[in-house]
This record gives structure tokens, sequence and C-alpha cells, in this order.
């Protein structure tokens, strides 16, 4: 199955609305609390083709999208939270949670598996390459590390940029379809990462911290550890 057939409900409820979401560029101190950097576990897929590829979507898209996303393709398969040793808000991250993904990671990840990027779609709030899962390995990962996703269905995607405005989505629709096809991109997982970004900036980078290696169930920090590893 190519990887823009099942564009999936994400398709249908972006029809249905009838503007885009704005992103704003701007701090959000009561989100982050003055707490650095946020955490997810994602797979990094970020290799030249996949760049490629999600280039050239956001350029066809030029004119919708925030200015000065930098966050290097990835795909999202649970989030964590703010980072920390002695945890005290509820969205923290810290060694109990690390541990039990680790766990979860070890007892039920698939071993390497192949995925194919490809297909323009969208959100409200941001357009996307459509992930074909044919292998099934994103949907173990992602019930291993709990298996919820805010704000609805989980849709394994690659964000091409963030919406600059309220763009009527008939309009954007018709611009995502008009997209050329190209074929898609076959990429081989090997490996999970434990992943972070600035929390005061929208869109900005991340940062590998640790990888999961599916291969054997190593775990790698990049760097030093962040959380003791458990036994």
């Amino acid at each position: 199955m190519p990887p823009d057939a099942p564009l999936n409900p994400a398709r249908t409820a972006f029809r249905q609305a009838a503007h885009t979401l704005r992103n704003l560029r701007r701090d959000f101190p009561e989100w982050h609390l003055g707490r650095p950097r946020y955490a997810l576990w994602a797979l990094d897929v970020a290799t030249p083709p996949v760049d490629r590829a999600v280039a050239r979507a956001a350029r066809h898209l030029d004119g919708l999208l925030l200015d000065g996303y930098t966050r290097q393709p990835h795909i999202t398969l649970a989030l964590g939270g703010f980072p920390s040793l002695a945890p005290t808000h509820p969205d923290d991250y810290g060694p109990a949670d690390f541990s039990a993904h680790l766990s979860a990671l070890r007892a039920r990840a698939p071993g390497p598996f192949e995925i194919d990027i490809g297909g323009l779609a969208s959100f409200t709030s941001a357009p996307f390459l459509a992930v074909d899962d044919g292998q099934g390995g994103i949907r173990r990962l992602h019930q291993a590390l709990g298996g919820m996703h805010p704000g609805g269905p989980y849709t394994p995607h690659v964000t091409v940029g963030l919406y600059g405005g309220e763009w009527p989505t008939a309009e954007v629709l018709a611009r995502l379809d008009s997209l050329t096809h190209s074929s898609p991109v076959r990429c081989r997982i090997e490996r999970v990462s434990l992943m972070s970004y600035g929390a005061t900036e929208i869109g900005g980078p991340l940062a590998i911290l640790a990888d999961f290696h599916l291969a054997d169930g190593s775990l790698h920090w990049h760097g030093e550890a962040l959380f003791p590893q458990p036994d």
C-alpha cells in the first residue's frame, strides 16, 4: 500500500474544518513554567531523501507556513514531558517514567523494520508527509510506549512545517493536492530515540538524548546520561 493511500481520518477532519490554525512564535511560560526542555520518544528519519521530500513540500506551501521551522524530520511515537530527577509537576518526566518506557521497549519492541514516507496531507495546525507502516513496527512501538495521543487518533507522520495563518482549508487542500506525485521514500528503522527540544522556541531543532537499538535492546546515551539506567 503506498503511503499516500491511508491519508487517514486527519484528511477528512481537515476537509471539514473551516480554517487552519495559526501558530504563533512566542514564549509559552504558562506551559513550560521555566523548565527549559521537553522530551519525547520518536524515530529519527532525517536522511537526505526524506530531507529533500520535506523541503520540496515546504517549498510547495511557501507563504502558508510559519517562518523559522527547523525541526528535523522525525516521527513522534509518544510524549514524555519536562525531564526532572525529582518530578513535581504532572507533566514532568522523571526516572520512573523513563524506566517504565525503557522496560516496555525491551519487552515489546519489534526488531528493525521498514516504512515508506510520502504523500502530502495536513492537520489543521500543520501539513505532513504520510507514513505507511505496512509492517506494523510503528504501531507496536507506539503501543509499547503508552498507546495514547492528545488531540485524537494517533497518526504517524513527518511534519513539514507549521501554518502561520488561518487559511481556508478548501484552498489549502487544493494546494496540497496539486503537488506533483513522487515516489515514496523507503526508510529502515533500526533505533528509537529519546529526543528533546527547547520549550521556549516553537519549531526549534530536536536534540537526540539517547538511542534504543531495536536489534539488541541496548540503550546508548549521547553525552551524559539524563537518568540512571534501570537494572
